[in-house]
Parts: structure tokens; C-alpha cells; sequence
């Protein structure tokens, strides 16, 4: 069904494209905009030959800086929604897994960027700006081992991705986030674009738009506790597991419910989510700020955007964990949420 916006009293109709060059030029040309101030985005397909990473080169490189302490990297594949699924988009999409499931590919493709950022003035100057002190390999290295993910940027919707994302659950269904991009036009020429992004980048982590929603049995089965568990260092399991006894000690009839990218903590409502990841554990606690942080004295308390707010329909902040040191606090502070 054709959508058609209006504004000012013009029409914009949404703008088909033929050719996926033109689609990715259109990603290159506005990556600020879409992914926003804080992140720096690399021309893949510029910056490397064929022969660098074994014949497979993604579209570009993403690195987000929303989080100073956590920053987050892609690959970025920017795919046409009529291309084939099977014939090209997933085999594409899946050639990326090597880069992070094999450990020698692993590292190819983090020498390839300190080689991209080392050749690179501008890159380096502006990365510099962020990273501080930190030495660049390093960084480089300790964010792609922290953070595999695989951003699918796309024109419209495929049928085919909610059936893969269940199936494939440790690939698909933990690495590969999508978001569907279109431009409305005024004309041929393309003057004053109007664009959209669902979800908007900010919230890639949050919002699921490829799975289907009826199919909520299939989903529960497919994204259990193990499923968040898998591939973390020893330290954040204990943290979980020291974190989840002692929530039980205390609230009972707790649920933890695990959905793809979140363990919400359940009693009569959701009062807390859980982002489990390699070194550390986040939580998004459902109160004000202001009082999380009258609360919590031994822990980084970050401040989310009012999308992301709205996102999980209410007041609320994140709380970073690293460690068991002072988790008492944590623990306090959730009993007294959920009252």
C-alpha cells in the first residue's frame, strides 16, 4: 500500500529506487542524520579493496557514541526491498557472521579499521575528539569484540525476515538489527526529501519490527534466559546470578521474561529490563531519575532520551553493572520500584 505525505500543502510521494548504489549513496551522504551527531560512519566499499576481508566487504562501518563509556559498532548492509531474500540479502548478511564468530576474521576486520583510521587524518582527528587518551587499536578492538552487531538498513519490508529471525536465533536473532528507510519526494529531481526510519536509530536496540506479533508462543520459546546468557564472561554471569537469587529472595512471585533484546523483571507490570551483554549488565529501571540517583551511589546512572522513554512508557534510567561490588544498592532500589 502506497503511503503519500503532505506538508505545507505539497505531496510527497515515496521515492522507488532501482539501483541499491543510489540507495547506498543516499545512507553515506546523510549517516548523520540517520544515526545521529554522536556516531562516525565509514564508506566501507572506499576505504577497503576486494581482497582485504576475504572478498566480503560490507556496505560501511558504524561506531555510535551515544553511550560514551559503550560505544556500539556495525556493519552496515544496505539492501533493496525487491532484491531477492534468499538469493541475496541472506547470504549477503550471513558472510558477516564470520566476521565475528571466527576468531582470525575477528581480527582481520579490526586491523582493517586501525588501517582505516590510521590512514585517515579526518577519521583519526575525529575519533580522537572522543576516545581521549585511549590508543586507538585498543579501542578498536575492545568495542568489536563487545558489541557484534549487524545494522540491515532497507526500503521496505521482507516477509521472509520474522520466520529467520526465529530460526537462526543465535545469528539473526542476536546480531542483525533492521530498519527500513524511505524517501518521500516532491518531484523526479528529489528536492526537499522528507525521510523515514522505523525504528528510529536510537531505539535499534529496543524495537523489534521483524518479528511477528501474533506469533508470541513461538518467540518465548526461541529467546529464553540462555538465550541472553550465551557468549558473556564469567564475571557478568555471576553478576546475573547473584542479582537474579537475591531479586527472588525478596519479590517471590518475580518473573523474569525474556524477549530478543531484553529480560524484563515482572510483577503485575514491568519495573526493570535487563541488557545483558559480554562485560556488563544494564538495566532500565521504571522510575524517575532523580530519585534513581538519591538511590544509587556506587553505580553509573546515564540519563535516556525522551524517545527512548517513551519507548518503554514511562520515567525511567539506565544503571551500568560490571561487577557484584555494592549490588545491594541495585537490589533495594528494584524491591522498591515494584511496591
Amino acid at each position: 500500500m502506497e503511503t503519500v505525505i503532505y506538508q505545507n500543502g505539497k505531496r510527497y510521494s515515496e521515492k522507488q529506487y532501482t539501483k541499491e548504489a543510489e540507495f547506498e549513496e543516499l545512507v553515506i551522504k546523510n549517516s548523520k542524520t540517520f544515526f545521529g551527531e554522536h556516531t562516525i560512519f565509514i564508506d566501507a566499499k572506499k576505504k577497503i579493496d576486494n581482497n582485504s576481508l576475504g572478498g566480503v566487504i560490507p556496505d560501511g562501518f558504524l561506531f555510535d557514541f551515544s553511550d560514551r563509556k559503550n560505544a556500539e559498532f556495525y556493519l552496515v548492509e544496505v539492501e533493496l526491498a525487491k532484491h531477492s531474500f534468499f538469493n541475496h540479502i541472506f547470504p549477503q548478511i550471513t558472510k558477516f557472521f564470520a566476521f565475528y564468530k571466527n576468531p582470525p576474521s575477528q581480527g582481520k576486520l579490526i586491523e582493517k579499521l586501525y588501517s582505516i583510521f590510521d590512514n585517515d587524518t579526518e577519521l583519526r582527528s575525529e575519533l580522537k575528539a572522543i576516545i581521549g587518551k585511549k590508543e586507538i587499536f585498543k579501542f578498536i578492538k575492545d568495542t568489536v569484540e563487545n558489541s557484534k552487531n549487524i545494522l540491515l538498513i532497507i526500503d521496505g519490508e521482507k516477509k521472509e525476515l520474522p520466520e529467520i529471525t526465529e530460526t537462526y536465533t543465535d545469528t539473526w536473532g542476536k546480531i542483525v538489527k533492521v530498519a527500513i528507510l524511505k524517501e518521500f519526494i516532491t518531484n523526479a529531481k528529489g528536492e526537499n526529501s522528507i525521510f523515514t526510519l522505523s525504528p528510529d536509530f536510537e531505539n535499534i536496540e529496543n524495537i523489534d519490527i521483524v518479528s511477528d506479533s501474533q506469533d508470541e508462543q513461538k518467540r518465548k520459546s526461541a529467546y529464553t534466559e540462555q538465550f541472553h546468557l550465551e557468549d558473556i564472561n564469567e564475571d557478568t554471569l555471576a553478576v546475573f546470578n547473584i542479582l537474579k537469587e537475591k531479586l527472588l529472595e525478596r519479590i517471590p512471585t518475580l518473573n523474569f521474561n525474556s524477549q530478543r533484546y531484553y529480560i524484563s523483571l515482572r510483577k503485575k507490570r514491568n519495573f526493570a529490563f535487563l541488557k545483558i551483554r559480554k562485560k556488563k549488565i544494564g538495566i532500565v529501571a521504571m522510575l524517575n531519575e532523580a530519585k534513581i540517583r538519591e538511590k544509587i551511589n556506587k553505580h553509573d546512572v546515564t540519563t535516556l532520551t525522551e524517545s527512548v522513554q517513551k519507548f518503554y512508557n514511562g520515567p525511567c534510567a539506565g544503571i551500568e553493572i560490571v561487577n557484584k561490588n555494592n549490588i545491594d544498592e541495585i537490589i533495594d532500589l528494584l524491591v522498591d520500584i515494584q511496591k
